[in-house]
């Protein structure tokens, strides 16, 4: 049977059998990629190199193509892949025709490891198909049929390309040339439902696999879960309370709290134990209110050393203009080139563009903190007067260094027009023509700085004027304040007097039941809520509703008042057994005619 036939051992039968042609099947081994061996299985070429690529130069044939997916090398058009003659123990294969087109073969189903194999030899055996096919791979079975062709199932795909490689040889059995020992070959891909089956099987075990290393990956980047919270116990409270009072500790303890709380582990066996804890965490309130005074007043500081490190580099960069500055008068500005004028008034301009640029830097910080008083550090009237003063003493000052440095630049120019006048007398009479211009030039600048200062003496009388308007007023805004605080002195006087005069009324209206216009207040209010209420309401929630107004009010006061007003309020028993509440009614209507 095939079956007995697949199970003898080849190796035992081929020992002793010579081979016709070791060089052509050797040939045949490298082009099919395997390593060349006997048909004993001894190796033909022990120093067989696969990587080396070509062999007695033919290229090789990748036979891992579909299998794996690998995409073999091309093969170059001037060396075309040439097939020899495969000698066996039984039969010879003889290529086709070089020249002819490759066979044709059907679309590869997926994970095929069948193949078709057509045009045997009509006294073609299955042990004679082993023996030309078991040297792609091993064969897992053979189905022959009555007629001249068979399906071969190898146990890996890439075996069915080592297969394919042989369709279009001539095979002969023996050396007999009977057209029933003879036959061409036509190997293809067959549709099988095993082949199928285990290509299913393996491509959901890969997406099996893909979903869960996606799922590592998910997992990997998740955040990790928050700890359990513990249920409520004795115990747990007892460390809960200890963590309350740790300041380390105290964001867990909070968080547990919390949780306990939403569960609704409260009831009336544990509510002293919450109360505790709750109050504990008020406790921390004030520590809270602290840190963030402290991080303020440290934010404070950095404002201020800031500040005067701003104000530090604007002096200096107030020098350094200065320094530009007086360099660029009369005085010094002549005695330099061209090009260190040039130098100067560059450095000058950028001097002047950054010392804006911090100097608006500072005024903007100063505005933020203008803006950040509240309206009781507002400056009063007095205070403003004060920096308006201030700031016209500022001017005032600035005008008179104005004046000095004017008067310096006309002794300058004064000792100019000496030594001109010296040189006058010394030089020959050519160059007295341009010594009158040069008179003439510096008569005329002095002209205009002498009404410079005429300007500036007259502004600077406006200012003083000013200020001794500006002085008046505040002494008048004194006597105003004093005249004020006098008023308030006799007005608190008036307001005890009436006071006393007051007291009998007070005393007249102590004998009725509302004591005070508080109480008054509270009636309104509690009356007008009844009446909102017509099947009344329960003292507590009554309380309840008083105390959003006023947190200080007690549930013990508003009880004896209503009970002092019968004629108003009036206390009823509503409910059955444990239902049983006291409610009070407005009954102000009633009482009116009553009275």
């Amino acid at each position: 049977s095939a079956d007995g036939g697949r199970s003898l051992s080849l190796d035992s039968i081929l020992m002793g059998l010579p081979m016709s042609d070791p060089t052509a099947w050797a040939t045949a081994m490298n082009n099919l990629g395997m390593a060349p061996m006997g048909m004993t299985g001894q190796p033909l070429l022990p120093d067989f190199d696969p990587a080396l690529g070509m062999m007695t130069g033919i290229p090789p044939i990748n036979p891992m193509m579909p299998g794996l997916g690998i995409v073999p090398p091309p093969i170059p058009p001037d060396m075309p892949a040439v097939k020899e003659i495969i000698h066996c123990k039984s039969c010879t294969l003889f290529p086709p025709n070089p020249h002819l087109p490759p066979p044709a073969t059907r679309e590869r189903p997926p994970g095929c490891k069948t193949v078709f194999v057509g045009g045997l030899p009509e006294n073609g055996t299955e042990q004679i198909i082993m023996e030309v096919f078991e040297q792609c791979g091993e064969v897992i079975a053979i189905r022959k049929s009555k007629k001249n062709f068979c399906h071969i199932r190898f146990a890996e795909e890439f075996m069915v390309d080592k297969a394919l490689y042989l369709s279009g040889y001539r095979i002969r059995l023996g050396s007999s040339t009977d057209k029933k020992d003879t036959g061409r070959l036509h190997v293809d891909f067959a549709q099988a439902r095993d082949d199928l089956y285990e290509w299913e099987c393996k491509q959901r075990m890969l997406a099996r696999e893909e979903r869960h290393r996606r799922r590592l990956e998910e997992e990997r980047f998740c955040p990790p879960s928050p700890p359990p919270v513990v249920h409520y116990s004795d115990h747990e409270c007892s460390v809960v309370a200890e963590k309350l009072k740790d300041d380390t500790k105290f964001l867990e303890a909070i968080q547990t709290l919390l949780t306990w709380i939403e569960r609704g582990e409260v009831n009336r066996r544990t509510a002293n134990n919450f109360y505790s804890m709750i109050q504990s965490a008020n406790s921390h309130i004030r520590r809270l209110v602290n840190e963030k005074a402290a991080h303020e007043k440290e934010m404070e500081e950095a404002k201020e050393k800031f500040k005067l490190a701003l104000s530090g580099i604007l002096v200096q960069f107030e020098q350094i203009v200065a320094v530009y500055h007086s360099a660029s008068k009369q005085k010094a500005w002549d005695h330099f080139t061209k090009a260190q004028r040039k130098n100067i008034s560059v450095w000058c301009k950028q001097a002047e563009e950054i010392r804006n640029i911090h100097n608006d830097e500072l005024m903007g910080i100063r505005r933020e903190e203008e803006m950040e008083m509240s309206d009781e550090e507002i400056e009063d009237p007095s205070e403003m007067k004060e920096t308006e003063e201030s700031a016209l003493v500022s001017q005032v000052e600035a005008l008179k260094e104005e004046n000095d440095s004017l008067r310096w630049q006309l002794d300058a120019y004064r000792n100019e027009v000496e030594l001109l006048k010296q040189e006058q007398g010394k030089a020959s009479r050519d160059e007295d023509t341009t010594k009158e211009q040069q008179m003439k030039l510096l008569q005329q600048a002095l002209q205009g700085m002498q009404k410079h200062l005429l300007k500036v003496q007259e502004e600077y009388k406006k200012r003083e004027a000013e200020l001794e308007k500006v002085r008046e007023d505040k002494l008048k805004i004194e006597t105003l304040l004093e005249n004020l605080k006098e008023q308030e002195s006799s007005a608190a006087r008036a307001c005890a007097c009436s006071q006393e005069k007051e007291c009998p009324a007070e005393k007249t209206l102590s004998n009725s039941p509302v004591k005070s216009e508080r109480e008054v207040l509270l009636v309104g209010i509690i009356s007008t809520f009844l009446h909102v209420h017509p099947f009344g309401a329960s003292i507590e929630y009554i309380c309840s509703y008083l105390q959003r107004l006023d947190s200080k009010i007690c549930t013990a006061e508003v009880e004896v008042l209503m009970t002092r007003l019968q004629n108003t309020f009036r206390q009823e028993l509503s409910g059955v057994g444990a239902s049983l509440e006291k409610r009070w009614k407005f009954c102000g209507f009633d009482g009116l005619k009553m009275t």
